[in-house]
């Protein structure tokens, strides 16, 4: 087998097969793993008993163990039979699967047993190149990118103008299509453009097949492209599954291809001489030209996209879910000695003890959420206040204790090394946080400027600072970039001539 997959992955295999009744083949190319790895995972899972959805509080490390038990020292060697010559006779009348692994085994007494002869075989005869014309189900496949013409939007107060992208979503029956315009092709507007694309279709498909697109695949590559995690938790709230289209395959995105020369010709070059001032204003001019392309009848095919949607596609998308899906964004981050996380500047809080370990981050609008092998670790009401820290007194260390070998006395000591201002300056920034933790981060990063600028310079700043009530990170660095950690000197007296008799002054003239 090939380089074994992640966790995150597999789980993502058990789910298309299980809740979304995907096959080997489109499930491989979903996580882009071979059909024989697929089924390989799918039959570990059934060994192990793994049933969908998996068991609460199942970590990444007991699935692994699970699937992967060890392996015995010795194994016996099956005689493999010859797939090419089962795949020629399979096909003709009367000769059936049940057949051929019964003349195997009159052959081969020790060769697979017939559950094992069908997987391998099913996954011989996946894995090999097929060349046709396609043809898609109802409610099967929507095909997805972006445009690459633009429309220039104007911003009323400074004239600047902006390029909208154009969004393409077309449904593989019917051809239905929807256009949309999107400030940028970044993950929130992707993201934002489906649920929209849903709600106009009423339903959603079986299969997503973007384009590799930055948004919805993390790294495009002909070997390995990874999902990114935002998008597979798009689809796995609206119950679909992700298929990317393969690279240098244009077959694979045909269909989307044509939907955006179509979109450029009946839509945009229509709205090439109108002057937009807003994204509402563009997106508003986009709607009605584009139900009339949807309802423009077809050449040579009786009826419209829009009435073949109704008749094939509508009825067979599921339904939309209860709940609107909320754009989240996903980071891996590093906690600080502090154990806390910085999202956007504003730091969270994780128990003690995972200070300086790796972690998953989840934030939307509203909440933040930090992971550490599928387990949740903390949940946080989103901020938007930059520096300032939100902490759980739960996840505070014992009094006194260190934390990764750090404490309060430990930054004290160091500070007192260098200096009584400097040692005045940590003691601040310790004592005056609502948990002396929380400033681990700010004490470090000003003792490690002595590494830069000197031991003496460091005092100097923060004698400054102290006398500016400036103490904090950022001033104290600024002192010492700028050379401003010495107090200005006072100007020297004016050299003013003696006062004498003979000195006319201001009045002498007047």
């Amino acid at each position: 087998m090939n380089k074994r997959l992640s966790m995150r992955k597999i789980e993502e295999v058990l789910r298309l097969h299980h809740a979304c009744g995907r096959t080997n083949r489109e499930i491989a190319r979903a996580v882009q793993a071979s059909p024989t790895t697929v089924a390989d995972y799918l039959r570990r899972a059934q060994l192990a008993g793994l049933t969908w959805p998996l068991a609460a509080g199942l970590t990444e490390r007991a699935l692994e163990a699970a699937l992967f038990p060890p392996s015995a020292s010795s194994r016996v060697k099956r005689p493999e039979p010859d797939w090419a010559g089962v795949h020629r006779q399979v096909g003709r009348a009367g000769v059936t699967l049940d057949l051929l692994w019964q003349e195997y085994r009159a052959e081969h007494p020790a060769g697979y047993q017939y559950s094992t002869f069908c997987e391998r075989y099913r996954a011989f005869a996946q894995a090999l190149p097929v060349t046709l014309r396609q043809s898609h189900a109802p409610g099967e496949r929507l095909f997805l990118d972006y445009s690459g013409q633009t429309v220039a939007v104007v911003d009323v107060d400074t004239g600047e103008e902006r390029a909208a992208q154009i969004f393409v979503a077309v449904l593989g029956a019917s051809n239905y299509t929807y256009v949309e315009a999107t400030w940028t092709q970044g993950l929130a507007d992707w993201l934002g453009a489906h649920v929209r694309c849903f709600e106009f279709l009423g339903g959603v498909p079986a299969l997503l097949v973007p384009d590799n697109l930055k948004s919805g695949v993390s790294q495009p590559s002909f070997y390995e492209p990874d999902i990114n995690p935002s998008y597979q938790e798009l689809a796995a709230h609206y119950g679909t599954a992700v298929l990317p289209a393969r690279v240098r395959k244009p077959r694979d995105k045909a269909k989307v291809e044509a939907g955006v020369l179509l979109a450029q010709r009946w839509i945009l070059a229509r709205l090439r001489h109108q002057r937009f001032f807003s994204l509402a204003e563009l997106n508003g001019a986009i709607r009605p030209l584009l139900e009339a392309l949807n309802a423009r009848p077809f050449k040579q095919l009786p009826g419209s996209r829009h009435s073949v949607f109704t008749e094939l596609d509508r009825p067979a998308l599921q339904p939309l879910p209860a709940t609107r899906y909320e754009f989240a964004a996903w980071k891996v981050a590093t906690v600080g000695i502090d154990y806390h996380v910085d999202v956007a500047g504003h730091y969270y809080s994780v128990p003690y003890r995972y200070a300086r370990q790796k972690v998953d981050v989840r934030f939307t609008a509203t909440t933040v959420e930090i992971f550490q092998d599928r387990e949740r670790l903390a949940s946080h009401p989103r901020s938007l206040v930059k520096g300032r820290h939100t902490t759980l007194a739960a996840h505070l260390a014992p009094a006194h204790q260190q934390v990764a070998g750090w404490s309060a006395e430990r930054f004290l000591a160091w500070a007192a090394q260098i200096g009584p201002h400097t040692a005045h300056a940590i003691a601040q920034v310790l004592h005056t946080r609502a948990h002396p933790q929380q400033g681990y981060r700010t004490a470090l990063g000003i003792l490690r400027l002595a590494k830069a600028y000197g031991a003496e310079r460091l005092e100097a700043a923060c004698q400054r600072a102290s006398q500016l009530q400036a103490l904090s990170y950022r001033s104290i660095a600024s002192l010492l970039k700028h050379g401003l950690e010495r107090p200005p000197q006072a100007p020297a007296p004016a050299n003013l001539p003696p006062d004498h008799a003979n000195v006319r002054g201001a009045t002498y003239y007047h």
